[in-house]
């Protein structure tokens, strides 16, 4: 395949539109989408015919809106184009009203109490910002979800009013520092995502990985990523073929699969896409799961997406590379060959800053799932602490911006590294620190904390937010007291003041940042059940509901629905175990114990002596099966014993049920180690990640 021919062929593009479309109506289309003009529907029809015309030209049968409500995956019902022509016959038709609106039926989809049982009705709105594309055979229409009320029951909805809040906000802030020609700001964003890839045979003989995506037993293997060979190494075949075929398909669906490698842990691989729209971005997120799970599945493979699938190696997450650009062409985050001189980079440093800062729970509310639990504070991931990495070089330019005296400064110097013929190196100032959940990186923020199986839509709607909130404030300043160098210092310097305490340049995995972290006043939110209380907190939904982001009733939504997953998703996972343990694990160990006591009898009647290791070993096993039977009864107790309030329940989970899942893996993982591979029920890690 060629890819510059290939890519975006399944893409219902701006060059397929400007193409097909009528002039007139194409420049309407792009008025509403491309300059914040509403949709007229009397151009439906016209975009509808065309866009059915030419899914049908790509082999497709059916069209779906579709959207993404809060289960964090994507939805759609499937329409055929066929309708009876009433003599025996067909036609293929497509409304101006099917395009524009949809009703799919949304009483099973979570809503957080934005309406009852019997108010099934959902309504789909088509999100013209974000292309029509066709997989397989069918014509895909992006799609915003709400209710009857026009309150949002999906993650697209509140995206794109935070992209329309950031966009108005940042573009009253250019104009009011004097940046000419600055119509409209747009946030950018650039996913990395990161997945682990097993043989398909050794997944489907593991109920926790079928029904939970994560491991629940598994003892250690004897060679993890100890050795570092696995990163950036070789791709082996298989997992080639199975990369080169999903580079493929994103191709074709417009998705700038960029980069590809292999992570850290065994099995574990990474995909980074170019910078889009962030909008764009989300979507084409959503569409990169779906088509690695896809692939996989076709070629004997299961593509795990879980955080932490396997303990004692690293998990996964999802960078998610965040920017700005203004309409002519400035990247308010890109430092320039001068950062000291570039104020509009040097105040969108200090809005990031101030808001961070300002907002931290919500950033680590955007992150908070059961799994990324399991992930997060790891010497893996960035810890629970929200902090922002800028580098010496790039802090010292703020101090000197704002009045201070700083020795050295910010300058460009060369790496030699004491080879004649290399080229010559430049040194970023800025650096990169891994460690940090929100690390400056050239010209972009790197959010490091959203884990490998979410959305990046929550994320990015909370960056808009605060960064439209930091953008409000710095215009109503400058407008008022006018933009001087003055003015300027003043801003930087009472940023640094109030917020640079967010400010940390060093090892964000050392136990020490933790205490000085809490020594600076920064919120340390360990978990899930503790980053949810943010939505409960009049600071935090005042400001989602002043950019009319969220209303206060969504947000309140919002909570009921983490709090309902989290309970659901800690539920299962226990459940789960315990069916493991009861019909495989524990028959599997008492059976070999069985054996080893036959042999323990056998021998002390042949010999008339006891066999010291066979005794021995019969006691740890006996050991370990009492252990186990005890530990499923604990478990079980638990999930019997549930409190009926759902935040009461979820710190139960939290305290008791994952502790005993705890206590119940380890016995079941020290008798791994102890029961022969033919007798063991389950596919072993090593099984699981070296087999491939």
């Amino acid at each position: 395949m060629n890819p510059h021919e290939t890519f975006g062929c399944r893409v219902f593009s701006q060059i397929v539109m400007r193409e097909r479309l009528p002039q007139e109506v194409w420049e309407r289309l792009e008025q509403a989408t491309h300059s914040g003009g509403r949709l007229d529907p009397e151009i439906a029809q016209t975009v509808a015919d065309a866009m059915r015309q030419w899914a049908l030209e790509q082999g497709a049968t059916h069209f779906t809106h579709w959207f993404q409500p809060m289960t964090g995956i994507t939805a759609g019902k499937f329409d055929a184009f066929l309708s009876p022509d009433g003599e025996g016959g067909a036609i293929t038709e497509f409304s101006g009203k099917s395009l524009f609106v949809g009703e799919p039926d949304a009483s099973s989809f979570p809503s957080g109490g934005l309406r009852a049982t019997f108010e099934a009705r959902g309504y789909t709105a088509w999100d013209p910002t974000s292309p029509a594309f066709v997989k397989d055979d069918i014509l895909y229409i992006p799609t915003a979800f709400c209710a009857y009320t026009g309150q949002a029951l999906d993650a697209k909805t509140p995206l794109l009013r935070s992209v329309e809040a950031v966009n108005r906000e940042a573009v009253r802030f250019c104009q009011a520092i004097g940046m000419e020609g600055v119509t409209r700001v747009d946030p950018s964003v650039g996913a990395e995502q990161e997945y682990f890839i097993v043989d398909r045979d050794a997944y489907e003989n593991r109920l926790d990985l079928k029904i939970c995506g994560v491991t629940l037993q598994g003892a250690p293997m004897p060679k993890g990523q100890e050795l570092d060979d696995h990163y950036l190494g070789r791709i082996r075949l298989r997992i080639r073929k199975y990369m080169e075929e999903v580079d493929r398909r994103l191709w074709k669906l417009g998705v700038p699969a960029k980069t590809k490698h292999n992570e850290v842990a065994p099995a574990q691989h990474e995909l980074a896409l170019v910078y889009e729209g962030c909008n764009i971005a989300c979507d084409h997120n959503q569409l990169v799961m779906e088509v690695l799970r896809q692939v996989a599945k076709e070629q004997g493979l299961a593509c795990l997406l879980h955080e932490k699938p396997f303990a004692k190696v690293n998990g996964s997450g999802k960078h998610n590379n965040y920017s700005l650009s203004t309409n002519t062409g400035v990247n308010l985050l890109s430092p320039g060959k001068d950062p000291t001189r570039n104020t509009p980079f040097l105040l969108t440093l200090c809005a990031f800053l101030r808001g961070v800062d300002s907002y931290p729970e919500l950033l680590r509310l955007s992150t908070a799932t059961a799994g990324n639990d399991l992930r997060l504070g790891g010497s893996e991931a960035p810890p629970s602490i929200i902090s922002v990495f800028l580098g010496d070089a790039l802090l010292g330019c703020l101090h000197q911006a704002a009045g201070e005296e700083i020795d050295g400064g910010p300058g460009v110097h060369s790496l030699n590294i004491g080879v004649s013929t290399s080229p010559e190196l430049t040194a970023d100032d800025s650096d990169r620190n891994r460690t940090s959940p929100l690390a400056f990186t050239g010209n972009k923020f790197e959010f490091r904390m959203v884990g490998s199986s979410q959305s990046i839509a929550l994320a990015n709607t909370v960056l808009n937010t605060l960064l439209a909130d930091s953008f409000n404030a710095f215009a109503i300043y400058f407008e008022e007291e006018g933009f001087t160098e003055a003015t300027v210092r003043r801003v930087i310097a009472e940023t640094l003041r109030s917020h640079g305490r967010v400010v940390f340049n060093g090892d964000n995995y050392s136990q020490q940042w933790v205490q000085e972290a809490m020594d600076r006043g920064l919120p340390v939110i360990g978990d899930t059940v503790q980053a949810m209380e943010a939505l409960e907190d009049p600071k935090n939904w005042k400001l989602l509901e002043r950019f009319g982001v969220f209303t206060a009733a969504e947000c309140a939504s919002r909570h009921e629905i983490m709090v309902e997953n989290y309970n659901k998703v800690v539920g299962i996972e226990a459940a789960t175990l315990v069916q493991m343990v009861r019909r495989q694990i524990l028959p599997a160990v008492a059976r070999y114990t069985g054996e080893v006591a036959r042999d323990v009898r056998d021998f002390n009647a042949a010999m008339g002596r006891d066999q010291g290791y066979l005794a021995d070993h019969l006691e740890q096993l006996s050991n370990l099966t009492n252990a186990i039977a005890n530990g499923v009864d604990s478990l079980e107790w638990d999930l019997m014993s549930l409190p009926e309030e759902p935040r009461e329940r979820a710190a139960y989970m939290r305290d008791v049920v994952r502790r005993d899942m705890g206590e119940l893996r380890g016995s079941c993982d020290r008798a791994e180690v102890f029961v022969p591979e033919d007798v063991w029920p389950i596919p072993t890690y090593t099984q699981l990640v070296h087999y491939v």
